[in-house]
């Protein structure tokens, strides 16, 4: 397995690192280009409460035919230069690689029939479920349900998917305990060491798949690890500290797909995609304000400063007063994306005013948003790349950030709740207290990991 070696910022300067503008492009097969100077809308949807079996099917091709046909002719009356569909597939339709298969090539199909009728550009993310999270899973690389996610992916690839995507779970055994338990250390095992090191399996065989098909290996999120975290810490069950420090660590283990091969666009759920595009110039899909259909947090804004796709997360189809749910996400990331791409028009100053205001209408009210401050993921980024190994990046970037983030409460910049002060002592202990050297670590964190929540074999570890 070859990796690459990012050890630079591929962006290094304030003025380069703005929405819809990425050093690496990625273009689809029909000619659609990300980050060449617009940021488009990402539609992402479901389908409503129903079930999803053999009997069902053609109902469930119907949805998602009039998801298609509803959304993407609102685009083409609101004269959207371009749009992309992601299709999140469900459990079903992993576990059976033969129902995403047939939903990704009638979804890609309608689209096609709707670039030929209206010249509406357009491209398809397919996001299989990643099914190794079964409990009856032998081995995280091999076995049954890494051998059906590989024929989902390589399936839908040759059906017409143009981005292939996951929310991997590889290091989520243990990291829900790690985020309730405040055990940041414990974070630092399950991303920064499960998880980087089952990123660069996953992502290599999906690598594979892609080159394999003609299509794009475009990136994971750590959803599942820091999404988990701030709609925690939004509930006030743990410190928004905490999970502003986890998104940072989360960056080097979404990191780990592009040295396995990925190009992007990153997907959108997972914010850490700012660092992502920092360190290798890829664009990035992100959500903030327009994902409150599925989550809400403290970065709708904020979120969008540097993205090249703005994403509303997951919705269901289901009837709003206006007509279809994703119809009406539709028009909003569009009026969104029209905002932003007028700015831009105006030229690349208009384009950083807006993204500073952004910026500044979120990050000074909570940690996990001034870490997205477009600077500070600047500086961070830097700290992660000035190491060799993931396991110490994550380390280093941890501690990094607290230093940060308490600097900028002393000087007023953001507001922690001062019940949250003393997170700052304890998770700095937590990080000096492990050690800098990898093998000791994973033998020191494995003796204190509920044995019934991570079995180290599935990941190669004695």
């Amino acid at each position: 397995m070859s990796l690459k070696h990012f050890n630079k910022l591929t962006i290094d300067n304030i003025d380069d690192f703005v929405y819809g503008v990425s050093p690496h492009t990625v273009t689809t097969k029909n000619g659609f280009t990300l980050g060449d100077g617009l940021i488009y809308p990402e539609l992402n949807f479901t389908l409503p409460t129903m079930k999803i079996e053999q009997s069902t099917m053609p109902e469930v091709l119907a949805q998602y035919r009039s998801i298609i046909q509803d959304s993407f002719m609102r685009a083409v009356a609101l004269e959207s230069p371009g749009v992309v569909a992601e299709v999140e597939l469900l459990p079903a339709t992993t576990y059976h690689p033969n129902w995403g298969i047939d939903i990704c090539k009638l979804v890609k199909d309608e689209m096609n029939e709707l670039e030929v009728k209206h010249g509406l550009k357009s491209a398809l993310r397919i996001t299989p479920v990643d099914i190794r999270e079964d409990n009856n899973n032998e081995h995280m690389w091999h076995g049954k349900y890494w051998d059906l996610l590989m024929e989902t992916f390589e399936g839908c690839a040759n059906a017409g998917a143009d981005y292939l995507s996951i929310e991997s779970i590889g290091g989520k055994d243990t990291h829900d305990d790690a985020i309730l338990y405040c055990e940041i250390d414990k974070s630092l095992f399950s991303l920064g060491v499960l998880g980087v090191r089952d990123m660069h399996k996953l992502w290599t065989g999906i690598t594979d798949i892609a080159n394999r098909t003609g299509t794009i290996s475009a990136g994971d999120t750590a959803c599942g690890f820091a999404n988990t975290a701030m709609v925690l810490a939004d509930k006030k069950y743990v410190p928004r500290l905490l999970a502003a420090v986890i998104r940072v660590i989360s960056a080097v283990r979404s990191l780990a797909a592009y040295e396995a091969g990925a190009v992007g666009p990153h997907k959108d759920c997972g914010y850490e995609g700012v660092f992502i595009k920092a360190i290798t110039g890829t664009p990035i899909s992100m959500e903030g304000k327009t994902s409150a259909c599925a989550h809400l947090s403290p970065v709708g804004n904020i979120a969008a400063c540097v993205a090249d796709l703005w994403s509303n997360e997951s919705v269901k189809n289901i009837k709003l007063l206006s007509g279809m749910a994703p119809t009406a996400y539709m028009e909003q990331l569009i009026y969104d994306c029209r905002l932003m791409n007028v700015a831009s028009g105006h030229g690349r100053k208009s384009a950083l005013m807006l993204r500073d205001w952004l910026a500044e209408s979120d990050y000074k009210l909570d940690p996990q948003a001034y870490v997205l401050k477009p600077d500070v993921v600047l500086d961070i980024s830097r700290v992660i790349v000035s190491e060799d190994s993931s396991y110490l990046r994550a380390k280093k970037a941890a501690l990094y950030t607290l230093d940060i983030l308490e600097k900028a409460v002393a000087d007023g910049e953001v507001k922690v709740e001062e019940r949250e002060m003393i997170w700052f002592d304890t998770l700095r202990g937590q990080l000096i207290a492990a050690s800098d050297d990898e093998e000791q670590f994973i033998a020191d964190t494995i003796k204190t990991i509920d044995s019934t929540k991570l079995d180290p074999k599935k990941y190669d570890l004695v």
